[in-house]
C-alpha cells in the first residue's frame, strides 16, 4: 500500500521544514475559486472575441451593407445629375419659353413633390436601411413629379406656339449679329461701370464686339420706326416688331434701311461701326417689350442650342466691360 505524499513548509523562524495539514474544506475553497477564475476569464474571452471577430453569417451581411452603399452613392449621383437637368429645363422654362408667350411661370411648390406622400416614407422607416431607402424614395417623387409638370408645361407651350404662330415670326428670336462662337459679348444686360464716366450704371442692352463694317441683321420681322443719330448711341436703326415689341440698334457704321421700310427676319440692316459714346468697333443690342427694355439674353431662341445658351448666360454674367 502506496504511503500517502506529506506536504512540507519551510518556517524561517525555526529554521526546519515543518508539516503542513491539510483539510477537505481548504481543498473544495481552492477548487472553486480556480474553477470561477477559469470561468471568468473564458467569459472575458468569449466577450473580446464575440465584439472583435465576426461570425460568418456577420461578415456576409457587413459585405452586403457595403455593396449597397455603394450602389446607393451611385444611384445618388445619377438622381443629383438628373436634377440638375431638370433644374437647366426649369430655368429655361420659365425665364425663356414662359417669357416669350408672357405665360406665368410654374411655382416651385407646383413642380416639386408635398407632404401629401408623406405616409410612404413612414412605412419605409419601419424597414431596414430606413434611412437609404427613404431618402432615395424622396428624391425619385420630385424627379417624377418635375417630369410630370415639365411635360405638362410642354403641352401648355405647345398650343401656345400653334396659335401665336404669326407672333412667332415678328418676335425678337436671333442674335443681331453672327457670333456663333460667342467670345464676342462685352457685356451684358444689368448694372455696369461706365467706361467713360467711370460710374455704375444699368446697361439697357448687350454689346456685341465685332470688327467695323460686319454684317448686323433684324432680329424678327418688323417696320423700320427710326433711323438716325441718337445721342449717345450714334448711328442707330429701331424696329417695331409688333405685338409691343421693339428692338434697337447702335453705334452703327452704315445704316442699310430707310424709316418705314418692312423687314424679315435675318434681314441686314446695316454693319457694326463705333459711333456715338463707344469705346471700340461694337453693337449694343437692345430689346424693349411693353415700353421696357429687357434682357436680350432670352430672345435668341431660334438662334442658340441649350448647350451655347448657357454659354452665352456664363458670359453675359461674367462680361462687365462695358464699350458705350
Amino acid at each position: 500500500m502506496a504511503k500517502k505524499k506529506v506536504k512540507l513548509q519551510f518556517n524561517p523562524e525555526t529554521l526546519s521544514f515543518e508539516r503542513v495539514e491539510t483539510s477537505i474544506g481548504k481543498t473544495l475553497k481552492k477548487l472553486t475559486l480556480h474553477l470561477f477564475s477559469s470561468a471568468f476569464i473564458g467569459f472575458l474571452f468569449f466577450i473580446v472575441f464575440t465584439i472583435i471577430i465576426d461570425s460568418p453569417d456577420e461578415k456576409r451581411l457587413k459585405a452586403e451593407n457595403e455593396r449597397m452603399e455603394i450602389q446607393y452613392e451611385l444611384l445618388n449621383r445619377r438622381l443629383e445629375q438628373m436634377n440638375d437637368v431638370l433644374a437647366d429645363i426649369k430655368q429655361r422654362d420659365n425665364n425663356l419659353y414662359r417669357v416669350i408667350f408672357q405665360a406665368d411661370s410654374i411655382p416651385d411648390n407646383v413642380r416639386h413633390s408635398t407632404a401629401l406622400t408623406s405616409h410612404r416614407y413612414e412605412e419605409l422607416a419601419r424597414m431596414n436601411t430606413a434611412a437609404i431607402l427613404i431618402e432615395t424614395t424622396r428624391k425619385t417623387d420630385d424627379i417624377s413629379k418635375q417630369l410630370y409638370i415639365q411635360s405638362k408645361s410642354y403641352d401648355d407651350l405647345m398650343l401656345l406656339v400653334k396659335s401665336n404662330e404669326q407672333k412667332l415670326k415678328q418676335i425678337p428670336a436671333i442674335q443681331p449679329i453672327l457670333n456663333k462662337d460667342l467670345t464676342r459679348i462685352a457685356s451684358g444686360f444689368g448694372y455696369r461701370v461706365d467706361p467713360v464716366y467711370r460710374t455704375r450704371k444699368f446697361h439697357q442692352g448687350m454689346d456685341f464686339t465685332a470688327p467695323t463694317g460686319t454684317d448686323i441683321y433684324a432680329t424678327g420681322n418688323g417696320v423700320v420706326e427710326f433711323v438716325g443719330w441718337k445721342q449717345g448711341y450714334g448711328n442707330t436703326v429701331i424696329i417695331d416688331h409688333g405685338f409691343e415689341y421693339k428692338t434697337l440698334y447702335a453705334h452703327m457704321h452704315k445704316i442699310k434701311v430707310k424709316k418705314g421700310q418692312k423687314l424679315t427676319r435675318a434681314e441686314i440692316i446695316g454693319t457694326v461701326g463705333n459711333t456715338g459714346k463707344s469705346t471700340g468697333p461694337h453693337l449694343h443690342y437692345e430689346v424693349e417689350y411693353k415700353g421696357q427694355n429687357v434682357d436680350p439674353l432670352n430672345y435668341y431662341f431660334l438662334d442658340l442650342s441649350p448647350e451655347e445658351y448657357d454659354r452665352m448666360i456664363q458670359l453675359a454674367t461674367n462680361a462687365g466691360n462695358v464699350m458705350d
